[in-house]
């Protein structure tokens, strides 16, 4: 929590007005952060001064996983998070590759799960990740990305954590993962708990130790309808301490993650939070 309100700060003390020509709004912005999650001590990064939904930031990431296409297949899983960007998004709307209600095209994980090859084929990122850290491998080269330019067109959004990386040290797994751009009081909460949870499941699934995950954001930013709940409301209140992410055990290997896993697999223990606080969400 420190971490997170020392990052928000930041913002508030040493940010430059921007304007947003996606969402037509300005944003108080920094470029570059860098914050460290101790998985390997079980602290859990949950945004303690605001309540804070982490399933719905573990469905996105398992949809990921799953090479998701479409904003029901994420609300079946427990998170609504696709519904305004499949929707609401007017240029999306527009695209004449959009499938109907609910498509998102080619986005996250179905990037990663069929990354195209320049001599025809794709490959599964995800699956060659998860082999190679199985056997106990690693290659220097354990990327998982979201992040394709040339099909930006073919998705509702561009990806905002877009790359993973993993290594290994002994029997141990770090990871590496980088954002190009964060709305920080709303993204951020999501964020850090699917970067916790990528590495403590990753562990889980491949038979390593869990160590540190780093999470880099270049461009941080709030917007100015988000300011003042922020500033006068959020910073504020006094955090409390880190509650503990419970996974079921039975999770094994990636198979599971990508066929019976459910919400209902994960839990937390100790988690004491402050009111809700309903920031306004920028499409």
């Amino acid at each position: 929590m420190k971490q997170y309100l020392d990052l928000c700060h930041r913002i508030i003390n040493e940010g430059v007005w921007v304007d947003n020509e996606r969402t037509g709004k300005r944003c108080l912005t920094l470029i570059n952060h860098d914050l460290t999650y101790h998985v390997d001590k079980g602290e859990f990064p949950l945004v303690t001064t605001r309540k804070s939904f982490y399933k719905a930031a573990i469905a996105e990431m398992i949809g990921y996983i799953r090479g998701y296409t479409s904003a029901k297949q994420f609300r079946d899983l427990g998170t609504k998070t696709w519904d305004a960007n499949a929707n609401e998004n007017q240029a999306w709307l527009n695209n004449p590759v959009r499938k109907g209600t609910d498509d998102c095209g080619f986005i996250y994980g179905a990037v990663a799960t069929n990354f195209p090859k320049p001599d025809g084929g794709s490959v599964n990122l995800i699956q060659k990740v998860y082999d190679d850290l199985k056997a106990g491998k690693d290659d220097r080269g354990e990327i998982i990305t979201f992040y394709h330019p040339a099909a930006f067109h073919l998705g509702c959004l561009r990806p905002c954590m877009y790359s993973h990386h993993f290594s290994v040290l002994g029997d141990t797994l770090y990871l590496n993962s980088t954002q190009r751009s964060c709305d920080v009081p709303l993204g951020l909460n999501f964020n850090m708990v699917q970067v916790y949870f990528l590495l403590a499941i990753m562990a889980q699934i491949t038979g390593l130790k869990p160590g540190k995950a780093y999470h880099k954001i270049v461009n941080n930013h709030i917007y100015e309808d988000q300011l003042e709940l922020m500033r006068d409301v959020q910073l504020k209140r006094e955090p409390y301490a880190s509650p503990i992410l419970k996974i079921n055990p039975e999770i094994k290997t990636l198979e599971d993650l990508q066929t019976w896993v459910t919400m209902e697999d994960f839990d937390i223990e100790g988690y004491e939070h402050h009111p809700a606080i309903q920031y306004p969400f920028s499409v």
